[in-house]
């Protein structure tokens, strides 16, 4: 929690004039039960009209004096709490994004949503609060105090003792709430993951007509998420009904003493309504002090969440370089690479030896869940090896500047990833200086320009978020397209023309092979078709390499190739035959 009050430099100001505003509006407040004293016991007795009106007025004026206080305590709260927020948000989101894929693996990504909104807007609101009330509060209740032993010391003792059993009473809730707050949210993140994997899902669930067990799973989450919301509300809301209690049963007793006080001479019936006043001002302040209490440990338990994914320290650390040598001899070296995954039982790739040029194209085929993704990740840093070393054009991936690297590496994922906005915008990300005329060769290139010039509005065509609107190969040529659009010196393509037929699969390579910039490709595919025209392919097995060499080099040396190959081309060729 401290660790965030960084985030608030530049709003020093606020933090001092809203509180002293509250206090001001505090003071001018404990002025009201001498002015209401003097009343009863000058004007009243006195039926003197005008001292009775000069006194109201002074209670009006006091009135206006305080809500111009409230006003400007409220302005520079709001200011301050929104300032700091927005400053926290920044931050936060920048943290995220240097977090590496070994982070978001282990973080997830609905929690850190859930940091960034729902956590941070309760933060927001928390020192807002706090800003408003937390020295209003104690002024008027100590301030109510002492102006109670001044006006009478036999009376304020009612008052020391009602302040330290509130206080006792206020405190512990506090302390009980806070850890019930962060369970709170934890439950909450699950609602959202829940709701998240549903909504994106929906075709998945509704085409195994699971609709029936996702409600009811959902509403299981939903339901637990209750559980604990009634739980630390039952403990909270005791707040309110045993300050009432002890407040009234002070305001009992001070009024049955102040009868016999006010019958015996020694107090005038003026000091009974002001001592009244002022415990009814304790009870008033005490009531906006327990909602402060409730929001204050779910702002706590929601700032020491947000404090947490700011805390976790990348994985990767940039290094110096920020160029790369075109002429080196080698495009990308695995060296004796392994890679075990955060929390993994055993390693997904295992001793991995594998030198590729410029300019060679590179298939990488095997089994599923074999390593071939992870091959390919470990070249633009997604994940650093665990042992061995990965070069790329000569220098070791862990030198390079991590923004420098991946700028002249074009990596197409397994998942499509496009964006709401035009196809412009989606290409620009690939390229943010690109002209037209560089997005129209790329969609080429990638076979994509077909369909994309009979979209309405061409260029300014919009994509729907996630590519809804867009078939699964469409998608994918265009995912294409925005990697071709920055000319990148190596390109990967991680199975991403699994859409496509084979046809069109065979014009994506034929014009990647014929590119200007003549980049290094790195296939991935579970298609023997679209890596066996391939420079050199590697053989996955079980994270392990099964056999490298030429298509025709792998049919005579590798029994696994050869089997992937009979049961896809060569099954196709008997069926043909027969």
């Amino acid at each position: 929690m401290k660790s965030l009050l960084k985030y608030f430099r530049g709003y020093g100001r606020e933090a001092i004039c809203a509180p002293f505003f509250k206090i001001l509006e505090a003071v001018f407040e404990l002025l009201v039960p001498f002015v209401v004293a003097s009343i009863v016991d000058v004007g009243i007795p006195s039926g003197d009209r005008g001292y009775i009106l000069k006194m109201c007025g002074v209670l009006v004026a006091l009135g206006a004096v305080g809500l111009s206080m409230t006003l400007a305590a409220q302005y520079f709260a709001a200011k301050g709490a929104v300032g700091f927020a927005t400053n926290l948000r920044q931050a936060l989101y920048d943290h995220i994004q240097s977090l590496g894929f070994t982070e978001y693996d282990s973080l997830g990504v609905s929690p850190m949503i859930t940091r960034l909104t729902s956590d941070l807007n309760t933060v927001q609101s928390g020192l807002n609060m706090t800003l408003r009330l937390m020295m209003r509060s104690p002024i008027i209740v100590f301030g109510a105090m002492i102006t109670a032993f001044i006006i009478d010391f036999r009376s304020a003792l009612i008052f020391a003792v009602t302040i330290p059993v509130l206080t006792v009473i206020v405190v512990g809730i506090t302390l009980k709430c806070i850890p019930l707050y962060t369970r709170v949210q934890q439950k909450l993140e699950k609602v959202l993951l829940s709701t998240k994997e549903n909504l994106v899902g929906a075709r998945v669930i509704r085409a195994f007509c699971k609709e029936p067990g996702e409600t009811r799973r959902f509403g299981e989450i939903n339901s637990d998420l209750c559980r604990e919301q009634k739980r630390v509300g039952r403990i909270s809301a005791a707040m309110n009904p045993l300050t009432f209690v002890v407040v009234n049963m002070a305001i009992i007793i001070l009024i049955y003493q102040g009868a016999f006080e006010v019958k015996s001479g020694r107090l005038t019936q003026g000091t009974v309504v002001a001592l009244y006043n002022l415990m009814s001002q304790i009870l008033v302040e005490l009531i906006k002090l327990a909602n402060l209490i409730i929001s204050i440990p779910k702002s706590v338990a929601c700032a020491n969440r947000i404090a947490g994914v700011l805390n976790t320290e990348p994985s990767m650390t940039d290094g110096s370089y920020t160029e790369c040598n075109i002429n080196a001899e080698y495009a990308i070296e695995y060296i004796n690479c392994s890679l075990k995954y955060s929390g993994a039982a055993e390693d997904s790739l295992e001793d991995i030896s594998l030198a590729l040029r410029p300019g060679e194209t590179l298939g990488v085929i095997g089994p599923t869940g074999c390593g071939k993704s992870s091959l390919v990740s470990l070249i633009p840093r997604f994940y650093d090896c665990t042992g061995g070393e990965v070069k790329v054009f000569g220098k070791n991936v862990k030198e390079y500047d991590t923004a420098a690297l991946r700028s002249f590496i074009g990596f197409v994922f397994q998942k499509n990833r496009l964006f709401r906005g035009t196809v412009r915008e989606n290409m620009r990300l690939g390229a943010e200086n690109a002209e037209d005329e560089e997005i129209i060769s790329a969609l080429k290139a990638a076979q994509a320009w077909e369909f994309v010039s009979q979209k309405e509005g061409c260029l300014d065509g919009i994509i729907e978020q996630g590519g809804a609107n867009l078939s699964g190969g469409q998608a994918q040529r265009l995912c294409i397209a925005r990697a071709l659009v920055r000319k990148p010196k190596i390109l990967i393509l991680d199975d991403s023309s699994s859409a496509l037929d084979f046809a069109t699969d065979a014009k994506l390579r034929a014009a990647i092979a014929s590119l200007d910039n003549r980049p290094t490709v790195i296939t991935v595919s579970q298609r023997v078709s679209s890596v066996m025209h391939c420079d050199r392919i590697i053989v996955l097995e079980d994270g392990r390499c099964a056999g490298t060499g030429t298509h025709d080099e792998l049919m005579e040396s590798c029994e696994e190739y050869r089997e992937i190959y009979s049961s896809q081309i060569g099954a196709a060729e008997g069926g043909a035959a027969k």
